[in-house]
């Protein structure tokens, strides 16, 4: 008997615990809808670990404020004990990215061995820091690379990616320029480029703000150029050893 009244009580706190924080979410929706008037609807509104402060999410941005919306805190709240950005952390979940969705058949592939690891990777082929990355990626084995061409960088990015992935065999042309510096060939008549604006939409969708970025199988990221034993350890911690 005294069994379930502990069950029904801890219910039936559990239950004030859920009303009382959807009461304080719609205080601190109002409250910024209210003197914020120009900022973009509200997704979400949730409780961080640190006592009195709220996470106000905008789509894959995230603000911070009191319980009632009277202050607004843009940053990063870091755990000190094990060393961890939280917001990055939580970033990095909403911008996860389905591997399984990507659309392959707008990306350039090459299979090192027997290919039986997989990433993609967004580029463009006028990052340097991309360079670098292609040099150690050749060095990895048994994987299987889809190169996303980002034009984002430069005010040629779009027309050497267009070259590229006109040319007639296209990784051929990427690894060529970005180990050799071998010029793709110009486009010689049509060419079906309307892939370069979908990997930029997509990359925009999924916040990828610089290249090279490196997406896993299990949906997380790394920005920034990798060695190839960085990239090998990445590999292995998401159990692709």
């Amino acid at each position: 008997m005294k069994s379930s009244l502990s069950r029904a009580a801890a219910a039936a706190l559990l239950c004030l615990v859920a009303v009382a924080a959807g009461a304080q979410e719609a205080v601190i929706r109002k409250n910024l809808a209210e003197r914020l008037p120009s900022l973009p609807k509200i997704d979400e509104v949730t409780k961080t670990p640190l006592p009195g402060l709220w996470e106000v999410r905008i789509g894959t941005d995230v603000l911070y404020t009191d319980e009632r919306g009277d202050h607004i805190v843009q940053g990063a709240i870091f755990d000190t004990r094990t060393r961890t950005n939280l917001t990055e952390e939580r970033i990095n979940k909403l911008t996860a990215i389905d591997f399984a969705s990507l659309p392959l058949k707008d990306a350039m592939v090459v299979k090192q061995g027997s290919g039986a690891r997989r990433i993609a990777v967004f580029a463009d082929p006028n990052c340097g820091f991309c360079k670098r990355f292609e040099r150690d990626l050749v060095n990895v084995k048994d994987v299987t690379v889809y190169t996303f061409l980002y034009p984002i960088l430069g005010a040629d990015s779009n027309e050497k990616s267009r070259a590229i992935w006109c040319a007639k065999d296209p990784m051929k042309a990427w690894r060529d320029w970005m180990l050799d510096g071998i010029a793709p060939p110009k486009v010689a008549g049509k060419c079906d480029d309307a892939a370069l604006a979908r990997n930029v939409a997509l990359g925009q969708k999924h916040r990828v703000q610089g290249t090279p970025a490196i997406v896993y199988e299990d949906g997380t990221r790394t920005p920034g150029a990798v060695s190839a034993a960085e990239l090998e350890k990445q590999l292995a911690a998401r159990g692709k050893s």
